[in-house]
């Protein structure tokens, strides 16, 4: 039986409360980007808008009072990539220290998690998005957010060198679990602040991760910092089905199947909250525009977004050369 972190166990008795006082969580409705069929690739002709404009589509935290501290002021400035999850944790400065304590605590059982998240499927997929990049040998790879390695060990599958491949986790229990299966470098970080040069990789990944950033903006520009003059980043990231049909489906196989399944299989209260936290990050988030258009506002080039199976996203964009 695993030991449950204090800011998981409080986050726990939230869920309860939030969930006797108004009941499954409704999915939001809103605009959408329109796509085709499966697989299609959706190509933005992208045109600067005003930053006002950006900010207003943007979640942010509940108004301040007059008196608010500069500390306070900065978190609302934030481009974050979904509004405070009350049910989890009370502000947006508990956001950060909540995702470790909950990534730490499941990281044993999270290629568990993943399996049955994507029906054994996930690695395939994973090696079929990378080599759509472009990725090929004798390029270097950053994954950022690498967790347990899942996407990194795809790479190396098309890379077959080690010294290619570098992971990057702000969880040092997901990167305790990497090492058991990876031999790259491995690096506690956050994608915020990358320890790395300028013009240092070819190619740049990260895999489900989006949503656990706490800021959009700076995060992108990092990456652009860190990648090649014509290098491309990939975002692996899953996104609310578009019709209602969709969305319930989804919504009732991460809440209310997943959980009870990753509790009997794991008995870790990490684990099965990892499960519903997963949808509530999923519904919350912004718009793919309002990603791709970050992408483009951070000095990303041929931003793009492929839509695969109606959930599955894969949001390109690649460094100016010059």
């Amino acid at each position: 039986m695993s030991v449950v972190s204090p800011r998981v166990r409080d986050a726990s008795r939230r869920l309860a409360t939030h969930d006797a006082r108004d009941g499954l969580a409704a999915v939001p409705e809103r605009t959408r980007v329109r796509h085709g069929a499966v697989g299609r690739r959706l190509q933005i002709a992208w045109t600067p808008r005003p930053v006002q404009d950006l900010d207003a589509r943007l979640p942010r935290d509940k108004p301040m009072k007059d008196n608010a501290s500069r500390e306070e002021i900065s978190y609302r400035e934030r481009q974050v990539p979904h509004p405070v999850l009350d049910r989890y944790y009370a502000s947006e400065r508990d956001r950060r220290p909540f995702i470790l304590d909950l990534f730490d605590g499941a990281a044993s059982n999270y290629d568990l998690v993943c399996a049955l998240l994507s029906l054994g499927s996930g690695q395939s997929y994973r090696r079929a998005a990378l080599a759509r990049s472009g990725l090929c040998a004798g390029m270097t790879l950053l994954d950022v957010a690498v967790g347990t390695g899942l996407v990194a060990r795809a790479a190396m599958d098309i890379l077959h060198d080690p010294r290619s491949v570098i992971g990057l986790d702000p969880s040092s229990g997901m990167l305790r679990e990497a090492r058991k299966t990876l031999a790259i470098p491995l690096v506690l970080g956050t994608a915020e602040k990358l320890p790395f040069g300028s013009d240092r990789f070819d190619r740049l990944s990260m895999g489900y991760a989006l949503r656990h950033v706490a800021d959009l903006g700076v995060s992108f520009r990092e990456c652009l910092r860190v990648l090649k003059p014509g290098g491309r980043i990939l975002i692996l990231e899953i996104s609310r089905p578009s019709s209602r049909v969709g969305r319930f489906f989804v919504q009732i196989y991460l809440q209310k199947v997943l959980p009870p399944i990753v509790r009997i299989l794991t008995r870790s209260g990490h684990a099965q909250m990892l499960m519903t936290y997963y949808w509530d990050t999923i519904a919350e988030c912004v718009e793919p525009a309002i990603i791709l258009e970050i992408l483009g506002t951070s000095g990303f080039g041929k931003v793009e977004r492929r839509v695969v199976g109606g959930i599955f996203s894969e949001y390109t964009g690649v460094k100016p050369a010059t």
